[in-house]
């Protein structure tokens, strides 16, 4: 399990994160929603140790280190110049030791043009390549940031797949999106971020009341505006 226990980070006397305690377990899918500002992805970088200078502690419970076990996907996936889809995938492979397996299989699903440069692919492209140097390694934990942000509904829906599959076999997998319905119907659980607190901690059993709590958490104000505009009949 991967523990995160009175995170808080900084940046010089703006904070960012307060307090924040989260656990990560093997073979469960974890959302993470917010607005933007939240602190969605500064935890997913202090998780991952893109940030080192935070307050309160990150832990494998297992006593491994987190990059050892964990792949990150990054919300904008970056890609070296004039290096192919193919090279990117076993450089990140290579970079860890661990051999290079044939790529065909998975491309199959993803269908990417490996031999082409990958800077020249789509922003969908590149989510997909991306992932799949993530697919092709052998993680306990995936941490994920906007996974279906640029893809198409084809795309969108295989993800999803996917993830489910990995959760049956064992991955523990956090990951944030905006849309709010593909989280209520992967996760089995949701934490709510609001100004870089945890609001709530949602079991799946409480799903159902999501979206009237986050509306009128996170616009309170303008819910009365809305009234005086089109009121409830």
């Amino acid at each position: 399990m991967i523990a995160i226990e009175g995170l808080g980070k900084a940046f010089g006397t703006h904070t960012v994160l307060h307090h924040i305690d989260l656990e990560l377990r093997p073979g469960t899918l974890h959302g993470l929603v917010g607005a933007n500002g939240a602190g969605k992805t500064t935890l997913l970088h202090c998780l991952y140790g893109l940030h080192a200078d935070y307050r309160g502690a990150v832990r494998e419970t297992g006593g491994r280190p987190i990059r050892q076990c964990t792949g990150l996907l990054p919300y904008e996936p970056y890609f070296y110049p004039r290096i192919t889809g193919r090279e990117y995938v076993e450089f990140c492979l290579q970079a860890r030791g661990w051999p290079v397996p044939s790529l065909a299989a998975w491309n199959e699903l993803l269908e990417l043009p490996l031999d082409q440069y990958a800077e020249d692919y789509s922003a969908g492209m590149k989510k997909k390549l991306a992932l799949l140097a993530l697919l092709v390694q052998d993680f306990r934990y995936l941490v994920l940031d906007e996974p279906f942000n640029g893809l198409d509904l084809s795309a969108n829906l295989l993800l999803m797949e996917v993830l489910r599959r990995l959760r049956q076999q064992g991955t523990g997998i956090l990951l944030t999106s905006h849309l709010l319905g593909s989280l209520t119907e992967l996760c089995d659980e949701i934490t709510v971020l609001a100004e870089g607190r945890v609001l709530r901690h949602y079991p799946a059993t409480d799903f159902a009341r999501l979206p009237t709590d986050l509306l009128g958490q996170l616009h309170q104000q303008k819910l009365a505006a809305l009234t005086s505009l089109l009121p409830l009949i």
